[in-house]
């Protein structure tokens, strides 16, 4: 495989940072990039029901239930975001980082 033909480590890292999964599509794991896009669309979602919970918990004082469910699932769904989103980065970067080496290599 020529140089040319190599993913760019930096390439990889900014489509990840722009959205998770798309580094790792862009090095050629298609499985792992849905995975991580999948997974970051779950997050995005735990974190929407919590804001909602939180929202309706605000607009009309329900049980406190309410509040501990909302604050609980918006800082999963965040932490969630925030773990899978360095996870990604960091992961299409040092992927393409190690394929340009090997690929230099041969």
């Amino acid at each position: 495989m020529e140089k040319k033909d190599l993913p760019n480590p930096r390439i990889a890292a900014l489509l990840s940072f722009v959205f998770n999964g798309l580094g790792q599509i862009y090095n050629g794991e298609i499985k792992k990039g849905l995975t991580l896009i999948f997974l970051s669309g779950l997050s995005l979602l735990i974190l929407i029901l919590g804001a909602i919970f939180l929202f309706y918990f605000i607009k009309t004082l329900p049980p406190i239930s309410f509040l501990i469910w909302g604050v609980s699932l918006f800082l999963f769904g965040l932490t969630g975001m925030i773990i899978i989103g360095v996870y990604s980065i960091s992961d299409a970067y040092n992927k393409a980082k190690k394929m340009l080496e090997n690929g230099e290599n041969t």
